[in-house]
């Protein structure tokens, strides 16, 4: 772990902090930081030892997306979007592409999301037919992270024949047929290159199928959405615990000319910062405690999967909202930084499965409801 650490620090430090402004200011990919993630091995974090990868689990994943989501988010969460379609890849992917992913030559992201089901991630319209001894896929989907930079799409269909919700696919991004939207220019976490992407008439061989036809939804649930929740709370944790620091800095060495006092002699704003501390070390402690229940196989595992990408979401927000008002007007300014991690801290919340959907599924499971 020290070691993955140790890297994952120079690279926040030494280069994420440095392009951070720019990829915000710009909505550009992240690719300093890619290319550090790429040669330090960290792309082959989950990787097996046996591909030449790290092997690392949970606590692994969200020790490096939470450092390296303090200086940029973006780049965090293009790493949370490769570790997910990874963990399929591992799964059910081909050896020489799993060689690949863990040497660091290889980058990959999920395609799950469509403009007909929209955060119903699970239950994709897009088809998959057989068609002169290939599989062709049509389908729209809706927001794509790393949509121009990856080197394959996780791609969910509805199954060719068999009975069930979904089938996955190992799709080249440059497969013929697919069509990338223009440069993602949006309100936070501008640089992770999220845009719509179309097939029509993608046709690839059938062992590009991950897993069996029809088991898409299991694997899904199984596999993809802890490696999901677990990276995307970590991103969020990473903002706060970030907005915490540079708010409580900036409430210590502001003061006011006519007295000499601080901001933080002001009993509000101390109040305000003990809020912020408070859920941030409440959703890192749920977040740690997740990867280990996952770690161990704890009964609660799921329901801690679920937890804790809804309590990081809703944290960040309020850790974000009040950094604003600690910070004050120089908060407003893009060099401070602050109001970046605001937006990024929003943006994140609406990825699916979104708070809201959460909250019903926390609230099935704790009834001992069905989920679906």
């Amino acid at each position: 772990m020290q070691d993955h650490l140790d890297r994952i620090e120079q690279i926040a430090r030494e280069v994420a902090a440095e392009e951070a402004a720019r990829v915000d200011a710009e909505a550009a990919f992240p690719e300093r930081t890619l290319r550090a993630l790429r040669e330090s091995g960290l792309l082959g974090l989950i990787s097996a030892p046996e591909v030449g990868g790290r092997g690392a689990g949970p606590s692994a994943v969200a020790a490096v997306l939470e450092r390296l989501a303090r200086e940029c988010a973006s780049s965090a969460m293009v790493a949370c979007m490769h570790y997910s379609g990874t963990a399929v890849i591992e799964r059910h992917g081909p050896l020489s592409t799993r060689h690949e992913i863990a040497a660091g030559r290889h980058l990959t992201t999920l395609a799950f999301s469509e403009a007909g089901s929209r955060s119903q991630f699970w239950a994709p319209v897009g088809t998959a037919t057989h068609r002169a001894g290939k599989v062709v896929l049509d389908a729209s989907k809706s927001w794509v992270t790393s949509a121009h930079a990856a080197d394959s799409y996780v791609w969910s269909s509805k199954p060719v024949a068999a009975e069930g919700q979904s089938t996955l696919w190992l799709v080249p991004r440059s497969a013929s047929g697919l069509t990338t939207g223009r440069r993602y220019d949006g309100l936070g976490l501008r640089g992770n290159d999220s845009v719509p992407v179309v097939a029509k008439g993608v046709a690839v061989e059938e062992s590009a199928r991950l897993g069996a036809d029809g088991s898409g939804f299991g694997t899904m649930f199984e596999t993809v959405l802890p490696t999901f929740c677990v990276g995307a709370a970590a991103v969020q944790v990473g903002l706060m615990e970030s907005a915490t620091a540079q708010s409580i800095e900036h409430a210590s060495r502001t003061r006011f000319e006519n007295d000499g006092t601080s901001l933080a002699d002001l009993p509000t704003l101390r109040a305000y910062l003990a809020r912020m501390r408070i859920a941030t070390d409440q959703a890192r402690l749920l977040l740690e405690d997740t990867a280990q229940a996952l770690e161990c196989g704890r009964s609660d595992a799921v329901l801690r999967v679920l937890e804790c990408k809804a309590a990081a979401g809703e944290s960040a927000t309020l850790v974000l909202d009040l950094a604003m008002r600690v910070c004050g007007g120089a908060a407003f300014r893009r060099e401070v930084g602050v109001e970046r991690r605001f937006r990024d801290a929003r943006a994140g919340t609406v990825m699916a499965p979104t708070t809201d959907q959460l909250y019903d599924f926390i609230g099935k499971a704790v009834c001992a409801l069905p989920l679906f």
